[in-house]
């Protein structure tokens, strides 16, 4: 691409087609009907002007204008507040602090062990870390079934952050089991969203085929 920063029009996404991260950050967009060029990062190899513009040459990373970003929540907070509608958290400080918090445990306790898939050879999960995640994602059934979204009323950055995890549960080699039941419940509801529809690459819908 060699573009230089300043010159992009529109805001670009360097995106990695089954990254995770990259996953909830397009369905974001995807939720806000953002106009967005998004950048496919593929193989090892990282564009020569991701690299000038990403210190630690990492996806997905958003440039708008002179602004670059590169942790997924970050952007993911960002295009909130840069695009209120609609919005993906509360407005309430308290609420607003709970849900942070709620996204810093997702991420400590479940897309730290789902991360494993994307450093081993062999793309999967050991079996060690696979019974880890599948009891963390059950301990939350009630949670699940508590209201249509986690933890809320109305879709949210949570739900935009539980949903790409929950997809992935074939290729890590997770059953949830019959007591999973809400849990199912909200994947079928969340998954038949247009913006989750919409916000997922090739590759990414071929995981559930």
């Amino acid at each position: 691409m060699g573009v230089i920063a300043n010159r992009r029009s529109v805001m670009t996404l360097f995106s990695r087609p089954t990254d995770i991260h990259s996953h909830r950050t397009r369905l974001v967009l995807a939720e806000k009907n953002i106009n967005i060029k998004i950048s496919n990062v593929e193989g090892p190899d990282l564009p020569e002007d991701l690299m000038d513009l990403n210190p630690y040459h990492s996806v997905p990373t958003l440039v708008d204008r002179d602004l670059t970003l590169y942790d997924s929540r970050v952007i993911i907070e960002y295009l909130d507040e840069r695009f209120p509608h609609p919005p993906l958290m509360p407005v309430d400080p308290v609420t607003r602090a709970q849900f942070r918090l709620v996204l810093f445990r997702i991420e400590k306790d479940w897309y730290s062990i789902a991360e494993e898939v994307e450093t081993s050879p062999d793309g999967k999960l050991g079996s060690k870390a696979r019974k880890m995640l599948r009891e963390s994602i059950l301990q939350s059934t009630e949670l699940f079934a508590s209201r249509p979204y986690f933890l809320s009323e109305d879709f949210s950055l949570v739900d935009c952050t539980i949903a790409p995890l929950l997809w992935r549960l074939p290729i890590y080699g997770i059953d949830l089991g019959k007591s999973a039941e809400p849990i199912e419940k909200y994947m079928d509801r969340v998954f038949a969203r247009r913006s989750f529809q919409q916000g997922m690459t090739e590759l990414e819908q071929e995981m559930r085929l």
